[in-house]
């Protein structure tokens, strides 16, 4: 479906601007091109022009020119060729020529000078990254990068609506993947389970998503670990089957942690979830508006300590969730910021054992003047199956 144009975000985007003395925004994350225009580019090759007044201008692959009419929220788009048959060079090079004439007349121009990471473009598989003769055709160019994750922090109304989407197909897949574990079927078959549930059912979801896909890394037992493949290893009866997964539903993510078990689980598993979920509770129950970041991080990890599990976990334990399925803010006990209300953030603890297994529990929270709004449908904890 195509949204109705969300103003609200970009008059965020366009006040912020002005606070930083910009005349124009030049990006080509595909994340970005969504935020402020909302196509989602097919290849990545795209870019967008966002000037502090007028219209955005969007320079499009000319293979997407039925998707950028369909659902972009500016008229002034651009087209190049991704084979030109007197140009011999990359698509992304004739991105740069349309994007330069599109600035040209701008003085104070913010590219993604300190961008990190992106999300993926709808081909998935072969992310574009720009070159070198990108930030060189800018060279006085100001970083944007700090100004779009100041307005992408705090969602619209529109974001959020966008976001229970994709945490709606997220929990149904679950569902779907609960009737049908079994133990013995490989890690690989489950996430299959999970993914083919998100990508069959969540496209056209309600008549409102056009393009839904899956991401997921599925561990069971032994083979739970801060961080590694899915891979053959079998599911477990009476253990734990982590689901660490993403859905990106038209450019809008969530980010979850999901555990089933088969049959009854085991003792050592019961006392760790007993002990987790108590941490989980108190750092979803911090998460008002003007609570501190770092305190929060302080707060998960002391109470893993408490818990025997000093050190742990070895990844960050709350992130921002949005156009990107990880963005800022982020908690860190040796940073700053606080939490603010309309943000939906990413709560994610973890206890890994020496020598495999172990559990983490994640689910996203909208931020109101209430609390923290649990988004997800499904369960916390280890759900029997």
């Amino acid at each position: 479906m195509s949204w109705p144009r969300d103003d609200a975000k970009l008059d965020r985007v366009r006040t912020l601007m002005a606070d930083h003395g910009l005349d124009a925004l030049v990006v080509r994350a595909p994340d970005n091109v969504l935020y402020l225009t909302n196509f989602w580019p097919m290849k990545g090759y795209d870019a967008v022009v966002f000037p502090r007044q007028g219209d955005p201008t969007l320079i499009c692959l000319e293979a997407s020119a039925d998707d950028a009419a369909r659902t972009a929220w500016t008229t002034d788009v651009r087209f190049f060729a991704g084979y030109d048959a007197s140009d011999p060079r990359p698509p992304t090079a004739r991105t740069l020529d349309l994007a330069r004439a599109a600035a040209a007349d701008f003085g104070s121009v913010g590219l993604e000078l300190s961008l990190g990471t992106q999300a993926s473009d709808r081909m998935v598989g072969e992310p574009t990254t720009f070159t070198r003769e990108w930030f060189d055709a800018f060279p006085n160019a100001l970083d944007a990068t700090p100004l779009l994750a100041t307005a992408r922090a705090t969602k619209t109304e529109q974001e959020v609506e966008r976001m229970r989407i994709a945490n709606a197909i997220a929990a149904a897949a679950m569902e779907h993947v609960a009737r049908e574990l079994k133990p013995g079927m490989k890690e690989s078959e489950a996430a299959a389970l999970w993914e083919g549930f998100v990508h069959g059912e969540g496209t056209g979801w309600e008549g409102k998503v056009e393009l839904a896909r899956g991401y997921s890394l599925v561990w069971s037992g032994q083979g739970i670990r801060t961080f590694t493949a899915t891979g053959d290893r079998p599911v477990q009866a009476n253990q734990p089957t982590l689901f660490e997964i993403w859905v990106c539903a038209d450019g809008y993510w969530c980010d979850h942690t999901k555990n089933l078990c088969p049959g009854e689980l085991e003792r050592d598993y019961r006392r760790l979830e007993e002990q987790l979920m108590s941490v989980y509770s108190t750092a979803v129950e911090w998460c008002r508006p003007g609570a501190s970041l770092a305190e929060l991080d302080k707060r998960v990890r002391s109470g893993l300590a408490d818990a025997g599990y000093p050190g742990q976990p070895s990844h960050p334990i709350c992130h921002g969730v949005g156009a990107r399925a990880h963005e800022p803010p982020y908690a860190h006990q040796a940073g700053g910021g606080t939490i603010e209300a309309g943000m939906v953030l990413a709560i994610e603890p973890g206890v890994y054992w020496d020598g495999g297994g172990g559990l983490r529990v994640e689910d996203n929270f909208l931020i109101t003047a209430d609390g923290a709004e649990k988004l997800s449908p499904f369960p916390d904890g280890i759900v029997r199956t």
